[in-house]
């Protein structure tokens, strides 16, 4: 009996019940601990030429981030509401379209030195640690630190919040000199391997007509306080509109709130989809 080989499928078959079970859930998402961490990038099971996933997300107008359905080929109605804000020269709609236009997050497959029966774990993160990671892979002295065999660990250094003095944390990262095996046991490559989070399959997706609602949420305030604009905004024809599409009001004219503008633009007049778009 090959006992190795007998503790590799155990250690499937547990992660895999936990998997099933939802208990896992919370555990496949990686965040750097505070002081130093080894961790290693594992090649992507669903796209084996490229580890990075960019994913979209729409970040403080829930009290959770938002997937973007245009990740999935989909029609994102905050996406949509965006570009219409973005059709005109007023300065506040340009900057309400840049806080509700999806930013991306990066998803990487990763295991953590001295936890790998943990298993393979997904670390997000954004710009300025993508760009540094790519940059690596560009050092010919780095080159490919996924490689099974011959890749390399990566040394992350995060500093807490109260030492950034910027609020939030900060982490550093460097690639280890010496050159080493995603692991010594053929049985536990594979399963790192076969064993995957989906970056694409783990977030919960928000149907179209609740994120319609969620916007909605997000600017009725304005509504409720009874705001007023006195600047050019966006805004649209009333519901009664035979048009029911996007127009500009003139310079000092008062126009509808936020939330009013935004149920005559997803007004259905007709239309099976409730765009005018």
């Amino acid at each position: 009996m090959n006992v190795n080989e007998i503790k590799a499928k155990l250690q499937a078959l547990q992660t895999q019940k936990a998997s099933s079970s939802g208990g896992a859930r919370k555990n496949i998402y990686y965040r750097p601990s505070v002081g130093k961490e080894v961790i290693r990038v594992v090649p992507s099971k669903y796209n084996k030429s490229n580890p990075f996933s960019e994913l979209y997300f729409h970040y403080g107008i829930h009290k959770f981030p938002i997937i973007s359905p245009t990740n999935f080929g989909d029609k994102d109605p905050i996406v949509e509401f965006v570009k219409q804000l973005r059709e005109t020269n007023d300065k506040e709609n340009w900057r309400l379209a840049r806080k509700l236009e999806p930013k991306m997050r990066v998803y990487l497959p990763i295991i953590v030195r001295g936890q790998e029966s943990e298993g393979v774990k997904l670390w997000g993160f954004g710009k300025e640690i993508y760009m540094e990671l790519l940059s690596m892979v560009e050092d010919e002295d780095i080159g490919d630190f996924t490689d099974i065999v011959t890749g390399r660990d990566l040394t992350l250094t995060t500093l807490d919040a109260s030492q950034t003095g910027t609020g939030y944390n900060k982490t550093t990262l460097r690639a280890r000199t010496a050159q080493t095996p995603l692991s010594e046991d053929n049985n536990t490559v594979k399963i790192l391997l076969d064993d995957q989070p989906n970056p694409e399959e783990v977030f919960t997706r928000m149907s179209f007509d609740d994120m319609k609602k969620v916007l909605h949420d997000y600017l009725a305030p304005d509504a409720e306080e009874g705001a007023i604009s006195s600047e050019p905004a966006v805004a649209f024809d009333t519901p009664s509109s035979p048009t029911n599409k996007f127009s500009l009001e003139n310079q000092g004219k008062k126009v509808e709130s936020k939330a009013d503008k935004f149920d005559s633009l997803f007004d259905d007049d007709g239309k099976t989809d409730g765009l005018p778009f």
